[in-house]
């Protein structure tokens, strides 16, 4: 894919069908989810974040590769907020369609669905940051790496609070489902070095295609 390419806005007939699929399978997973309160609580910050995304698209619309991939993490959030994070039959999937265990081919204790998806969060939203930061304050040399990476970081810090705060409010049963430690008492900081390593893997492979490069 050409630099061009990347750097080509959405059109308006994308931008469209990927809110429209998004409202459809947000429909189907909020349907029986398998904690209300919990799904409730996933969703405050996405309807908040689509509406804004949707409101921005005329005053400062995004590429076509930033939309696609905040449709796609928005997709697995979905997926997460359905089932609750720490409880997405993620292995039972692969073990009842391909016959094997995920977890135990990888080694893994715990269910890992989190940790994708904070992964996921540092890959899958670098783009839409850079492309923010290029419109209100475009970082020069280095820093055109280095200011994606802490705009993640930053987040991460932020949601990781977020989720504190909201799990002591709710406490009991629904804080617990909504935090999602497994036990893990360094969650938060694993969780938050998994979107550090996403954004830092999509700096790179934007920079080596010349998407970091001063526009022009």
């Amino acid at each position: 894919m050409t630099d061009a390419a990347l750097r080509t806005p959405a059109s308006p007939r994308l931008a469209k069908t990927l809110l429209a699929l998004f409202v459809a399978v947000w429909i189907a997973l909020a349907i029986s989810p398998w904690y209300r309160q919990d799904w409730a609580l996933e969703n405050v910050l996405v309807l908040v974040a689509v509406p804004a995304l949707a409101w921005g698209w005329r005053r400062m619309p995004l590429t076509a590769l930033s939309y696609a991939c905040l449709f796609v993490f928005g997709m697995l959030h979905e997926v997460g907020a359905h089932y609750t994070y720490a409880e997405v039959p993620y292995d039972a999937w692969f073990q009842r369609h391909l016959g094997f265990s995920l977890d135990q081919a990888l080694g893994l204790q715990r269910n890992s669905f989190d940790r994708l998806v904070h992964f996921l969060y540092g890959l899958l939203v670098t783009p839409a940051c850079i492309e923010l930061l290029d419109r209100v304050a475009a970082p020069r040399g280095i820093w055109r790496y280095v200011m994606p990476v802490s705009f993640i970081m930053s987040h991460s810090l932020l949601f990781e609070m977020f989720e504190w705060l909201a799990a002591s409010v709710f406490g009991g049963d629904l804080g617990q489902a909504y935090l999602g430690t497994q036990g893990d008492v360094w969650d938060a900081q694993k969780d938050m070095l998994m979107a550090t390593l996403g954004s830092m893997l999509a700096v790179t492979v934007l920079g080596m295609l010349g998407w970091l490069s001063p526009r022009r």
